[in-house]
């Protein structure tokens, strides 16, 4: 998904993971923020729950006035069962933080399929750079 009213170009593919070993609020992914990015496209988050006993989520996305949305809020996901959470695209904007939240610690893996967005068109020769 592009924004068409801006100019933009995929800066990279990447993917976020994190092993919910305890039950704090745990940063998945935070956009990039600075003057080349516009955004970032979360394709795909997907849950694992690697016990047998199944276990529940939270998914929130936190603004750069630290406001907090709650994506879902104790959705459950059953043992040994792995669920894809998005339906569509969801777009951060720069600087925004998904995190996640298990009820019960070492249950959950949850990984996340991200595009990152920026203004500038990145060559072959800048990639090469880096």
């Amino acid at each position: 998904m592009l924004v068409t009213s801006i100019p933009q170009y995929i800066q990279g593919l990447t993917n976020a993971k994190v092993d919910l070993t305890s039950t704090d609020l745990t940063v998945l992914y935070t956009a990039p923020s600075g003057a080349d990015f516009n955004a970032s496209i979360v394709n795909s988050i997907i849950v694992c729950d690697d016990s047998n006993n199944g276990d529940t989520i939270t998914v929130t996305i936190t603004d750069a006035s630290n406001n907090v949305f709650v994506l879902f809020d104790v959705k459950t996901i059953s043992g040994h069962a792995t669920v894809e959470l998005l339906t569509r695209d969801l777009v951060l904007q720069s600087g925004e933080i998904l995190k996640v939240q298990a009820t019960t610690a070492n249950r959950l893996h949850v990984v996340a399929s991200i595009q990152e967005l920026s203004k500038t068109r990145v060559t072959t020769s800048a990639l090469a750079q880096i």
